[in-house]
C-alpha cells in the first residue's frame, strides 16, 4: 500500500502537473471505484484544480467550487499521466479505474489484482472532507510530546500503533518496520512499557526514517510523474527482505505472517536475538518452535 513517502511524492507531481489546470472530465471504467452518489461527478467538469493535498493514506484534489476529489489507492491502486501525444500508450484497460482528461494529458487511476478496494469519492465543503480523517497525528510536525501522548494512548504493540490511522497518519506496514528496525525495538514491545530513552529512539527514527524515503524517492523521480511506486524498494533494511542478511548486523531477517499482513524484523537488532512466535506455524510446530537465532 502507498504510504506517506508514496503519497507525498505523488501529491508533489499532481501539484507539478495538474494544479492550476482545468479538470475536463472524469470517465469512469469501472462503476464500483466510486463510493459517493452526491455531488455527481459531472459537477466538476470543466472546473480548475485549486490545490493538491494528502489526508493520511488519501490524495486530495480541491475544485474551485469547494469539492474535493478524494482518492483512496489502498493495496493495488496507483496514478500515471499521459502527456498529450500523437500516440499515447494508456495504461492495460483491464486495470484502469478511471481517467482524468485535461487539456494537456491524462491522469489514470489503475488497480492491479482482482481484490477491487481502491476508491474515489467526492465530497461537497471542507467540513465534509474533515469528517473522513481518522484523527492520527502527522509524524512529521508532531511534537515529541505529542508523539508520545497519542501512540501510548492505549497499550497496543508498536506495530499496531504505529500502522492505526487514527493514532498516527499515513504510516503502514512497509515503513512501520523501517522506523522499527531503525529505532532497534520489537514490533510486539507494548507502547505502555516503553522507557523514556525508547520512547525517543522512536521519535528520531520515525522522522529521520520518512525523511530519508521521502527525499529518496523525490530523487529518484526527478521532475517525472512517478511511475515505480511499490511497498518493497530496494535499499529497505527489513521489509520485504525475509531470510535476507540485515544490513546492520548479518543476521537474517525474519517474518511474521498475518492475515493480509507481514511483519518484517532483525532478531539480533530489535529482540535480542530472540524469534517472535508467528502465530500460524508456531502452533503448528509447538515445542519445535525455534526460540532464538542460535536454535
Amino acid at each position: 500500500m502507498p504510504e506517506l513517502p508514496d503519497v507525498a511524492l505523488y501529491v508533489e507531481a499532481l501539484h507539478r502537473t495538474v494544479g492550476g489546470r482545468t479538470l475536463r472530465r472524469v470517465r469512469l471504467r469501472s462503476p464500483f471505484v466510486l463510493r459517493s452518489v452526491t455531488p455527481p461527478l459531472d459537477a466538476l467538469h470543466d472546473r480548475a484544480v485549486r490545490t493538491v493535498s494528502r489526508l493520511g493514506k488519501r490524495i486530495i484534489l480541491e475544485l474551485d467550487v469547494e469539492s474535493f476529489l478524494i482518492i483512496h489507492l489502498m493495496v493495488a491502486g496507483r496514478l500515471r499521466w499521459r502527456w498529450n501525444e500523437p500516440k499515447p500508450v494508456p495504461p492495460p484497460a483491464k486495470l484502469t479505474l478511471a481517467v482524468f482528461d485535461f487539456d494537456h494529458g491524462q491522469l489514470y487511476f489503475t488497480e492491479a489484482g482482482s481484490k477491487k478496494r481502491a476508491s474515489l469519492q467526492l465530497v461537497q465543503g471542507r467540513d465534509a472532507l474533515l469528517a473522513l480523517d481518522p484523527g492520527g497525528i502527522e509524524p512529521l510536525e508532531a511534537s515529541a510530546d505529542v508523539f508520545r501522548a497519542a501512540l501510548s494512548r492505549d497499550s497496543h504493540t508498536l506495530k499496531r500503533a504505529l500502522t492505526d490511522p487514527h493514532l498516527v497518519s499515513g504510516i503502514g506496514n512497509a515503513y512501520s518496520d523501517e522506523i522499527l528496525h531503525a529505532a532497534r525495538l520489537s514490533p510486539l514491545k507494548l507502547t505502555r512499557a516503553m522507557t523514556d530513552e525508547e520512547w525517543h529512539r522512536l521519535y528520531v527514527a520515525t522522522r529521520t526514517t520518512l525523511e530519508h524515503w521521502i527525499a529518496r524517492l523525490r530523487g529518484e523521480a526527478g521532475d517525472a510523474f512517478p511511475e515505480k511506486v511499490t511497498a518493497f524498494l530496494e535499499g529497505m533494511a527489513v521489509h520485504g527482505r525475509f531470510k535476507e542478511p540485515c544490513p546492520v548486523c548479518g543476521a537474517p531477517v525474519q517474518r511474521i505472517v498475518y492475515t493480509d499482513h507481514e511483519c518484517n524484523y532483525c532478531a539480533r537488532c530489535q529482540t535480542g536475538g530472540r524469534l517472535l512466535a508467528d502465530r500460524s506455524l508456531s502452533r503448528l510446530l509447538k515445542d519445535a518452535w525455534p526460540r532464538t537465532l542460535k536454535d
